[in-house]
């Protein structure tokens, strides 16, 4: 992704100019694939649920933060009904101000409404009992998505987990000049775990998604 390095201002700022002419919809935050939220969410939270509850290994239930969060989809549908607190994460301010709205049942457990990039993103150390990344690593570039993922690391409490849920490629990294984002495979992104210190200690196909989409692969990580 040398290429994208090196234009990586035009890369980052090529895509908030893509998000904020989206709606602020379910739809909007799926790419016209709204029809697939309740697949997903109901395959994310089979996947959260192996891991959450009480006694010894487990994963609190206490914080989550939803990077990329867009609306607040995951937030609701996912996160708040598990956990105590949620904290939201997105680049596009309308996005998060729409979601204090479309969480308004429920609101009062999100804790902040942070308007930033992952790539500048700093969670504070040791919140977290699951950090949830989904939809958006192809907007990082390889070395911010490693950094990121450093930092998320000390952002976890005890036990705590970083999810990474996102589509992959069948080989190598597809750019998409549309949302200026990648789609890398999952060797790509099995070594960029791995060299940000981290270790998948699951990882599961999302089933049930249109054929003409990308495999869509959910990776919890230590």
């Amino acid at each position: 992704m040398g290429d994208i390095t090196a234009g990586q201002t035009t890369f980052y700022s090529n895509a908030e100019g893509y998000w904020k002419d989206v709606a602020p919809t379910v739809d909007g935050m799926l790419g016209g694939y709204g029809s697939i939220s309740s697949i997903d969410i109901n395959g994310s939270k089979a996947f959260l649920q192996k891991f959450l509850g009480e006694g010894e290994g487990k994963t609190g239930s206490g914080c989550a933060l939803d990077c990329g969060a867009g609306i607040g989809r995951i937030t609701k549908r996912l996160l708040l009904p598990l956990f105590q607190t949620v904290d939201l994460v997105d680049v596009t301010e309308e996005f998060l101000d729409k979601a204090k709205t479309y969480l308004a049942e429920g609101g009062e457990r999100v804790g902040k409404y942070h308007c930033c990039g992952l790539q500048d993103f700093v969670p504070e150390t040791g919140r977290y009992d699951v950090i949830w990344i989904q939809w958006v690593i192809g907007h990082l570039t390889d070395e911010h998505l490693v950094e990121f993922l450093r930092r998320c690391q000390k952002a976890l409490r005890p036990n705590g987990l970083v999810v990474i849920k996102d589509n992959v490629s069948y080989e190598g990294v597809v750019p998409d000049e549309v949302d200026s984002s990648v789609c890398r495979d999952l060797d790509i992104v099995h070594g960029l775990v791995a060299r940000a210190g981290l270790r998948i200690v699951h990882e599961e196909q999302q089933m049930d998604f249109p054929k003409e989409i990308y495999q869509v692969h959910t990776l919890a990580l230590r």
